[in-house]
């Protein structure tokens, strides 16, 4: 089995991992690689992989990097006009991996293009739901997730025939690593604390979003999109061991889950060799090894991420554009201490009610959105 890839975000957790796993199936051509400002990764990874076109959004790294990679056939495009450049490059599978509202032009640029897209960005989705299924269809390209979570929904799911009998889609969550903690002991958690997953490793941002439970809250709006399905038929439960990364039940009453080692090379490996599975490096899992698997209901009331992220899914139109971006500004501000744990729930939601929700809206209008949602998180904070 051999392909083209296009790694966006490829000095990421997802992006390296990505490539770990292109490494390992052999025979596959990396076509272009993108990054943010990583250029000394970036330019270990064009020797490595030779991608023909690479792009830095970071202008002044980009620069550097044309400089380091002189000797070597590559195209070095810079900016975020240069990212979209390398996410239209024509590929078998594109894989988006780039954090946040940043990754959406990219999604879109690579939809012309790509034979199928890999989607690990899920802002992507959450932001501008309706644009990119509206494109993936006129393109006539296969959305595949990559989070663990929604891999795991499209493997139960796989089987089932069309129209599917689905009652509902059960979302599982680690609960970070402060689950089970009150909004007292919460008040005063630090970033470093938040950092601290107690199963997977991943980047700053998702990782504090799972401490936060938006992480969660987000994935429940991006499956309203892949899945088409209704908020209300999406459940979340709580499940620290991280081995059942998600469950569907049909109408009959059956329930399928999907389980695994925590390790996002298995998604991300399906999503880019599928409907074929190829052997991963990853640990078998062995369930003996478990003294138990345990299913608890969110603390919502402390956690308010999901019930945020639920009345952004109902309100539709922009909201959960709005949901998107003023989290990923309050979650910037408590990585860079300027505001306490908590705060980034409170300023979130009332930043969303700051944004019109606005049903049909433009790819303008998202991004209007998006600016407008970050004022308001920073007016609350002035």
């Amino acid at each position: 089995m051999s392909k083209t890839v296009n790694i966006l975000g490829s000095t990421g957790s997802i992006g390296r991992q990505a490539l770990d796993v292109v490494s390992r199936l052999g025979g596959w051509e990396v076509a272009s690689l993108c990054a943010g400002s990583n250029a000394q990764l970036l330019e270990e990874q064009i020797r490595r992989f030779k991608p023909r076109y690479a792009a830095l959004l970071d202008e002044r790294a980009a620069r550097d990097l044309r400089t380091s990679v002189a000797d070597l056939p590559v195209k070095v495009y810079a900016g975020a006009q240069g990212v979209c450049e390398c996410a239209g490059v024509p590929a078998d599978i594109s894989l988006n991996a780039i954090v946040g509202m940043a990754g959406l032009r990219p999604t879109l640029a690579a939809l012309e293009t790509c034979g199928r897209l890999a989607l690990a960005n899920k802002e992507t989705l959450v932001a501008a739901g309706r644009l990119v299924t509206a494109k993936a269809q006129e393109k006539k390209v296969k959305i595949l997730p990559v989070d663990s979570e929604h891999s795991a929904i499209f493997q139960c799911l796989e089987g089932a025939p069309e129209p599917r009998p689905l009652k509902r889609i059960i979302l599982t969550a680690s609960g970070g690593p402060f689950a089970g903690m009150t909004r007292r002991e919460l008040e005063d958690v630090t970033a470093e604390q938040a950092m601290r997953h107690p199963n997977w490793s991943m980047g700053a941002k998702i990782t504090v979003d799972s401490a936060t439970m938006f992480n969660k809250g987000l994935e429940l709006i991006e499956a309203v999109w892949l899945f088409a399905a209704e908020p209300s038929r999406i459940d979340i439960l709580i499940h620290r061991q991280s081995v059942v990364h998600s469950m569907v039940e049909f109408i009959d009453g059956s329930v399928i889950a999907q389980l695994g080692v925590p390790d996002m090379r298995i998604p991300i490996q399906y999503a880019l060799t599928w409907p074929r599975r190829f052997r991963s490096p990853v640990k078998q899992l062995r369930l003996e090894e478990y003294d138990s698997l345990t299913f608890e209901k969110p603390d919502d009331e402390t956690f308010g991420a999901v019930s945020i992220c639920r009345r952004a899914a109902a309100r539709g139109g922009l909201s959960p554009a709005a949901v998107n971006s003023a989290n990923e500004e309050a979650n910037a501000l408590f990585r860079a201490g300027k505001i306490g744990f908590l705060d980034i729930a409170r300023l979130t939601a009332a930043a969303v009610d700051a944004v019109p929700a606005a049903e049909d809206y433009t790819l303008e209008d998202v991004e209007a959105a998006d600016l407008l949602a970050r004022q308001a998180v920073l007016r609350q904070i002035a």
